[in-house]
This record gives C-alpha cells, structure tokens and sequence, in this order.
C-alpha cells in the first residue's frame, strides 16, 4: 500500500517537473516572438488609429441609414 503512494507520488513529480519545462520553455519562445515584432513609430500609429476612427464612423452611417431605409419600408408595406 505504502508503495502505491510512493510510485504516484514520483509520477506526479516527474509530471510537474515535465510541465514547469513546457512552461519555461513556451514563455522563452513568446519571448523571442515579442523580439521579432517591429513597432511603428507614434506618427504612423496616430495616421492610423484616425484611418480607422474615421472608417468605423462611416461605416457606422452606412448602416445606420440602410437599418432606417429598411425600417421605414417594412413600415410602409405593413400599413
């Protein structure tokens, strides 16, 4: 009986010690990703975050207008 517990008490260890080197070893790989990435300079980040405030905001009209065409046409067939 006592040796049951210790044969899975030394599986569990070789388990743990099994995932803390999956762990190690993924975190140095993100690490090495986040080394390749090349970030864009302040003045190219705002040129584009207002690109795509101003696009969202179109878009948005666009489907606001055609949701009110649509409203307004189901309204008219209806009544």
């Amino acid at each position: 009986m006592a040796d049951d517990a210790v044969k899975t008490s030394s599986k569990s260890d070789k388990k743990d010690q099994k995932d803390k080197k999956t762990k190690k070893s993924w975190f140095k790989g993100l690490k090495a990703e986040f080394k390749k990435i090349i970030w864009t300079d302040k003045k190219t980040l705002g040129k584009q975050t207002v690109a795509v405030v101003v696009i969202s905001a179109i878009i948005c009209a666009l489907i606001t207008l055609v949701d009110s065409v649509a409203l307004q046409l189901v309204e008219f067939i209806i009544k």
